[in-house]
């Protein structure tokens, strides 16, 4: 038995969680996708609404610390040589947009998505703290390519809070293949922000609680976490 539930308001219903079983998944999270000067902003991408998606999903990040609730990010990025981004057979090259850019822009070879570059990093306002999990994918979803599933499940996690950018591409790429393997996800929607116009947000979120999974709102979330009993050091 366990006493470490709580309740998430959520569409479409509410959801209860047993955070013993329950990690937050934080999606990109990378100056790629968050900051003036980085990928999407060259792209011509607003990336303005960042900064409340990242202030967000500190907010929520936080209370899950202080709940035990396990952090896990992903993080999207490939070696300066390109050898796990696809090669002249992978369609990976012709649709992701960071590889796009670098090939018809020579200017920003190497600089985009790359490892060990700043467009690369994770925001400094949502820098892991010792006892994260880190792990880079090299695709949209987590799931793929990666040993998530494992660490998951070494974990006992079922349920997954899902924050991050871009909603559309790898939140939803992520929380779909999270579906398929039997986890329940519960997408925190003020806590991700789209590659695109708002539009594609509100198709996401009606994806996601209609078909995927559930969705709430970072302010519900952190204070049903600020509610959970804490465990005694």
């Amino acid at each position: 038995m366990t006493f470490n539930r709580v309740e998430i308001p959520a569409e479409p219903e509410p959801i209860v969680l047993d955070l013993d079983r329950t990690a937050l998944v934080i999606v990109d999270m990378q100056n790629a996708f968050a900051s003036p000067g980085g990928m999407l902003d060259l792209a011509g991408i607003d990336v303005g609404p960042a900064r409340d998606a990242v202030s967000n999903a500190r907010l929520v990040c936080d209370e899950a610390r202080g709940a035990g609730v396990a952090i896990i990010y992903l993080t999207i990025g490939w070696p300066a040589d390109g050898s796990t981004a696809g090669g002249p057979d992978s369609p990976n090259p012709r649709k992701e947009l960071a590889l796009r850019l670098m090939s018809e822009r020579p200017e920003l070879r190497g600089r985009l998505l790359t490892f060990g570059t700043w467009d690369f990093q994770i925001v400094d306002a949502l820098a892991p703290q010792p006892g994260d999990v880190v792990i880079v994918k090299p695709r949209y979803s987590g799931f793929h390519g990666t040993d998530l599933d494992s660490v998951l499940r070494g974990r006992g996690i079922r349920n997954l809070l899902m924050v991050g950018i871009a909603s559309n591409v790898c939140v939803e790429s992520t929380l779909r293949d999270a579906y398929f393997n039997e986890y329940w996800p519960v997408m925190i929607e003020d806590a991700t922000m789209p590659a695109g116009p708002a539009g594609i947000q509100a198709a996401t979120v009606y994806n996601v609680k209609t078909f995927f999974g559930w969705v709430a709102n970072s302010e519900d979330v952190a204070t049903a976490l600020r509610g959970a009993p804490r465990r005694a050091p």
